[in-house]
């Protein structure tokens, strides 16, 4: 039996649909189960304090537990490999920070490509760094920091929480870019980064605000700048780094991804969801308490923001020669 042309094409046209009209369902459905946030850091971290402010709210809003999952180790690098493997289903997902683009050039081999095999789903909140110095350091100021630094080449000790972290490459950015000689010095965490600097070990430090701020009003520690383009509202009579140093910037983003082919449909939902979340007075409130800018957009925000940090630290990487212990 012949069908009329028309007929044939609508049907044809008809059958096409279908599978978008499943995948929409499907994604109305989403989530039918728990669904895991994986902080590729220990308990406590920043992506992991992150994490456990988005997933109540997010286990509220879609009726399904959203459950933290800490998968720590190589830089970043296990947890993300876990939901680069997972099933695109929306059912794994990362919190993605600048650890991520940092180490897409500081490992010659990962196991994955993050820019093409993570989908961004939202960006979550900005953190910027305070540059503080040890009050022996006999600089008030970045142009008299960097004078001092250009008079004692080598001999000024930066601290860094380990090779290859943000505030690592937050420093290695302010020696390209003031032209100045420090040396580094990694340890294994940030605390034992602030220890040593209040002891005058290490003399300067682009730490986190959580990190640094009661040492800062405890007048223990001098800070000369924040990293992020504008001031901070939580040391607001601090200038920024820029100011002095035109077009430098740094902070560390954080977000959530999940595995790439994650269907649209999900990671739209996902997305206006976080930016429900970014707006809410009580969630938006918590964020900013530690230290930072929230960042509300769509997916390709997110991925525009991943992909300028990647090439921005990758320069920078090359520029210094970073290389992994």
């Amino acid at each position: 039996m012949k069908l009329p042309r028309r007929r044939f094409l609508h049907l044809a046209a008809g059958a096409a649909a279908l599978p978008a009209v499943s995948r929409i369902a499907w994604a109305q459905a989403y989530p039918a189960r728990p669904v895991r946030i994986v902080a590729p850091t220990g308990p406590g971290g920043a992506p992991d304090i992150i994490a456990r402010l988005i997933g109540p709210w997010l286990s509220q809003r879609l009726g399904q537990q959203f459950v933290v999952e800490n998968r720590p180790g190589s830089g970043n690098n296990i947890g993300t490999e876990a939901v680069v493997r997972a099933s695109p289903d929306g059912y794994t997902l990362l919190l993605v920070s600048s650890a991520n683009a940092i180490n897409a050039t500081f490992y010659d081999r990962l196991n994955f490509d993050f820019l093409r095999d993570i989908a961004p789903i939202a960006g979550i909140i900005s953190l910027p760094f305070v540059m503080v110095v040890n009050p022996s350091v006999p600089a008030k100021t970045v142009p008299e920091f960097t004078a001092y630094a250009k008079a004692n080449p080598g001999k000024i000790n930066l601290g860094s929480p380990g090779i290859g972290t943000p505030p690592h490459v937050a420093g290695e950015l302010f020696k390209m870019m003031a032209g100045v000689d420090l040396v580094h010095v990694p340890y294994r965490g940030g605390g034992a980064v602030v220890s040593d600097l209040l002891g005058g070990q290490v003399q300067v430090f682009f730490g986190s605000t959580s990190l640094t701020i009661e040492q800062i009003r405890a007048g223990k520690l001098r800070p000369l700048a924040v990293t992020t383009a504008t001031r901070w509202e939580g040391l607001p009579d601090i200038p920024t780094v820029g100011d002095f140093v035109l077009g430098y910037e740094a902070s560390s983003l954080f977000g959530l991804g999940a595995p790439k082919q994650t269907p649209a449909a999900i990671i739209d939902r996902l997305n206006r969801e976080i930016n429900a979340a970014l707006d809410d007075p009580t969630l938006k409130t918590r964020l900013i308490e530690l230290g930072g800018t929230v960042l509300t957009g769509s997916p390709a925000d997110f991925g525009k923001l991943l992909a300028d940090d990647t090439e921005k630290w990758g320069k920078v990487i090359k520029f210094a020669d970073i290389k992994p212990e």
